[in-house]
């Protein structure tokens, strides 16, 4: 599911942080020109602004992929794929528009190419069985890493997944 159909779709709406310790990532849909939207996540909040806008608010440590894509008369201008972990109030973070205060950039990537490779890496996440919010940050860095030098990232596993969920156990 993509776009701002799929991003409503999603349960999970109780609030679990004060207002001023949630990111908002203010999504913009006007068909053919700007599409923002949330390729995964799980927000706590939205906030409809008119019909195409509203905000989405996700607490400290959430994960989740913003896709950004603009056009004009001559074509694509923008192709933007960012996976970040929403920050605490006062935390370090990076700046993005859309996104207040910012996050925590686990992966950034510019093009195409490069966003459609993303998006195949997410959906193949998906495909045995895990969300990708629940994703190692350090596999989105490794992805952002391998991507940037031109090599192709390992596939994240459920044996690569159950190691980092024993590792966050113990507190590694």
């Amino acid at each position: 599911m993509t776009g701002l159909a799929a991003a409503s779709a999603r349960p999970g709406r109780a609030l679990h942080a004060p207002q001023e310790d949630l990111t908002q990532v203010e999504l913009v849909w006007i068909e053919k020109q700007i599409e923002h939207w949330i390729r995964f996540g799980r927000e706590v909040r939205e906030q409809v602004l008119d019909r195409r806008r509203r905000i989405l608010f996700f607490p400290p440590g959430a994960t989740f992929a913003l896709v950004r894509w603009a056009a004009n008369e001559h074509g694509t201008v923008l192709s933007r794929l960012d996976i970040l972990r929403a920050v605490a109030s006062g935390e370090p973070c990076h700046t993005l528009p859309t996104v207040t205060p910012g996050g925590d950039i686990l992966l950034r990537v510019d093009g195409w190419p490069k966003v459609e490779r993303v998006l195949q890496l997410i959906d193949a996440v998906e495909a045995i069985g895990i969300d990708p919010v629940d994703v190692s940050p350090d596999h989105w860095r490794h992805v952002h890493n391998r991507l940037t030098a031109g090599e192709t990232p390992r596939g994240y596993t459920m044996q690569r997944h159950r190691a980092f969920l024993f590792r966050r156990k113990i507190g590694a």
